[in-house]
């Protein structure tokens, strides 16, 4: 289960805006005026942070060799499903074939996690503000509307939920094939109630294989750790062209740009 006071997936719970109310709380108490997506960022800022430490300052000095500039995301726990959604987005509004493509899947979507188990009382609030911000980028919207929607509070939960929804449907769905890939005794339904659908649990390979696959969405990852002088690119899936480039440094990611 999730923290007492954090907003999750819950099929016998109706969600408004009263049941978010604590959430909002909590989260400004401990992030403060830190936005969920900032503006683009120049690689200086990451310079910065690790001033003191040459093996990081040199993986900065290899990601500014291939990428122009950087958001950075809230460090809260959903980081890698803000990345992806608004990444995505911005994607979208200058692509107006993908953008079709991933509508249909978006709009059957519901249908999918209905046929799943999944309440329909409850998936309905998150698909429907899902497909609402999804026709708003279908519309051309402005990117600084774009980035007002993903730093409100009230439709930010609201995305990130939905793509945790998306991503335990689809571990549920090819549990047969994912339960290899889950540690202890637990099934992939406990797994997806305990480190799936919780709002705050952070993402590893499975969440992000299950999120690409399920979207459609390729998606390259730059690892930034302590090994080596350069970050390593992995692509999800393997051998794809990624639409997205976000980076990973240990528990957070941040949206790269070419």
């Amino acid at each position: 289960m999730a923290e007492e006071g954090t907003l999750h997936y819950d099929p016998d719970k109706n969600y408004d805006e009263e049941t978010l109310a604590q959430q909002r709380i909590i989260e400004k108490q401990i992030a403060g005026t830190q936005d969920f997506v900032t503006e683009r960022l120049d690689f200086s800022v990451l310079e910065q942070e690790y001033a003191e430490d040459p093996v990081y300052i040199k993986k900065v000095r290899s990601l500014k060799s291939k990428y122009l500039c950087l958001r950075k995301t809230r460090g809260d726990g959903n980081c890698f499903y803000r990345a992806f959604g608004f990444a995505y987005f911005e994607k979208l509004l200058e692509d107006q074939e993908e953008f079709n493509r991933f509508r249909d899947v978006a709009s059957k979507s519901k249908d999918v996690l209905v046929s799943l188990g999944f309440p329909q009382f409850t998936i309905e609030d998150f698909h429907d503000t899902f497909m609402e911000v999804v026709d708003k980028v279908g519309s051309q919207c402005p990117l600084e509307e774009l980035h007002k929607i993903f730093n409100d509070q009230g439709y930010s939960d609201y995305l990130v939920v939905y793509l945790r929804l998306l991503v335990s449907g689809h571990l549920q769905k090819e549990a047969d094939f994912f339960s290899n890939f889950v540690e202890g005794d637990r099934t992939i339904k406990e797994f997806c109630n305990q480190e799936v659908e919780p709002m705050g649990k952070e993402s590893d390979h499975i969440h992000i294989i299950a999120l690409t696959a399920v979207t459609g969405v390729s998606v390259r990852v730059e690892y930034m750790d302590r090994g080596g002088e350069t970050t390593n690119a992995h692509d999800f899936p393997d051998g794809s062209t990624p639409k997205i480039a976000l980076l990973y440094r240990p528990g957070h990611y941040d949206i790269l740009y070419t």
